[in-house]
């Protein structure tokens, strides 16, 4: 099977082109093409398919890690179209298909913009690790995510390598649970626990949460918050209608592997 290696900000993922729907993947396949030590190594898979919505020519079969399917991946979508740009698949305005919803990319040179859609607030909720609650305010991307505002030295300190403890009545499928740090108005630092994944370099969907979270706490429903996660740099906006996710989108290299 040939494969491609791609990452957005550190968001690594394994690629596999499959138009015609030939691969058959399993879950257990996909943990050991994620594998860093035994396979290829990615925090997911991407699967490029066909789209059954006449909106989108391409699907993007999204799985983590782990080998569960996930909803949404906003530096996936990114990488997925670099992908088809790259290969010739697409032009520079790319409608992607996903299980959470249509998603536009635009290729601008070295980054990548996707229309992330309009952010839904779900409100308050906790994450507790190690026994230290951390309240947060709850954002659905197309799939859930917890923003909890914390100081520089929990940010630096808190321990992301087993999941946090959720409400399991308010996200019931779990939840990716970003630690964001405000370092100016429209500025912040994260940290993501990824679910299916762990902790990872950088979450696109994540990272738009926390700057629609560091909007709505100013009482604003538009603007630019640039978003600092360990793998580089994002820009998150919202306008009156929607909400965008910009940054940097890489191929890194091919290969082949059996399955």
């Amino acid at each position: 099977m040939r494969f491609t290696k791609g990452h957005g900000t550190g968001n690594d993922f394994v690629i596999i082109e499959d138009l015609d729907g030939t691969a058959e993947l399993t879950p257990a396949q996909v943990a050991a093409l994620c594998d860093r030590r035994f396979g290829i190594g990615g925090d997911g898979v991407l699967r490029v398919q066909r789209s059954t919505d006449p909106a989108a020519e391409f699907f993007m079969d999204y799985w983590n890690s782990d080998g569960s399917l996930s909803e949404m991946c906003g530096n996936g979508v990114r990488v997925f179209a670099r992908y088809l740009h790259t290969r010739g698949l697409a032009g520079d305005v790319i409608p992607v298909s996903t299980r959470g919803g249509l998603r536009t990319a635009y290729v601008e040179g070295d980054w990548i913009r996707v229309d992330m859609a309009a952010p839904t607030i779900l409100g308050e909720s906790t994450a507790i690790v190690d026994g230290v609650e951390h309240r947060g305010l709850g954002v659905s991307m197309g799939n859930p995510h917890l923003v909890c505002d914390v100081d520089a030295d929990t940010l630096a300190t808190v321990d992301l390598s087993r999941a946090p403890k959720t409400d399991a009545g308010m996200f019931p499928a779990s939840v990716n649970v970003e630690f964001s740090l405000k370092l100016a108005d429209d500025h912040r630092r994260m940290r993501v626990y990824e679910r299916g994944s762990g902790e990872t370099m950088s979450c696109g969907t994540g990272a738009t949460a926390v700057g629609v979270a560091a909007l709505y706490t100013s009482g604003r429903s538009t603007g630019t918050v640039t978003v600092d996660v360990p793998g580089g740099r994002l820009a998150v906006t919202l306008d009156a209608h929607t909400s965008w996710l910009a940054g940097p989108a890489v191929l890194t290299y091919t290969g082949d592997i059996p399955l």
